[in-house]
């Protein structure tokens, strides 16, 4: 019996680091990528979870900066989030009125999210574009993010295998070789991964920081670069650690309808 002991204690040590390295997505969920009626309510949800298992969801400091860029301009939408709980932690909604066409692209830099398993500090600046009556300009302007995912792929009306690309930037200059994670935002989890290997795709930029991935079911997918913050950081306890900056951008993929 004493013999067994150290090998379950190895495999809950196992268990709870296979648990921890699953790769966190600062999601910001429209109800849909293209509107085409400006009165029509329109909802926004914000949390930080593991979207393709669909939890669990972490804690939400209140945001840095959120917001809408539009024509250039950048609207500051901070004070109109609204606190939810799920599964007891704090997450956020938005309730957005369009009054103009236009690629309206919202944007958020999170709290600062401690990792204790992982040592380290986290910050996903994260965006997602949304299509207003057909307006179909300014869906590539830059929030301005000090890492940030320029899409050379419209990042809307995209269909169900079509491939997505982008340009992983940080300080406005690519990153060569960036690894970037994939993942599908598996609501009513419809979705079964045959193991944990599946559940984020990972990908590499090229030597000009290009990605490409092919989108192979539709719904909302999550492109997550991951680099290096050039500081560190200190953690609640007050001790300084390094920082995990994440580029993310959503993008929604739809099946392509037969004519009746």
């Amino acid at each position: 019996m004493n013999l067994m002991r150290p090998f379950s204690l190895a495999s809950v040590i196992i268990t709870l680091l296979s648990v921890s390295v699953k790769a966190h997505f600062q999601v910001i969920m429209p109800k849909d990528d293209k509107i085409s009626i400006l009165s029509a309510p329109f909802s926004i949800k914000i949390l930080f979870t593991h979207p393709m298992e669909q939890g669990p969801v972490m804690e939400m400091g209140m945001p840095k900066q959120f917001g809408v860029l539009v024509n250039g301009k950048k609207i500051n939408l901070l004070k109109q989030l609204k606190v939810k709980k799920i599964d007891g932690r704090q997450t956020f909604n938005l309730d957005y009125k369009f009054n103009a066409p236009g690629d309206y692209i919202f944007y958020i830099e999170p709290a600062p999210y401690w990792e204790p398993m992982e040592q380290k500090m986290i910050i996903h600046y994260t965006k997602t574009v949304v299509d207003v009556l057909g307006a179909e300009e300014g869906w590539d302007q830059m929030v301005g993010f000090p890492v940030e995912i320029e899409p050379l792929t419209r990042p809307y009306s995209l269909y169900t295998g079509n491939l997505f690309q982008g340009i992983v930037r940080k300080n406005g200059k690519p990153v060569p070789f960036a690894e970037v994670e994939v993942e599908l935002y598996n609501e009513g989890k419809k979705y079964i991964a045959p193991n944990d290997a599946y559940v984020t795709q990972v990908i590499k930029a090229d030597p000009n920081g290009v990605f490409s991935y092919a989108i192979p079911k539709a719904g909302w997918w999550g492109f997550s670069a991951l680099v290096d913050g050039d500081k560190k950081m200190k953690n609640p306890q007050g001790k300084e650690v390094d920082v995990e900056l994440g580029a993310l951008i959503w993008v929604k993929a739809v099946d392509m309808k037969k004519a009746k």
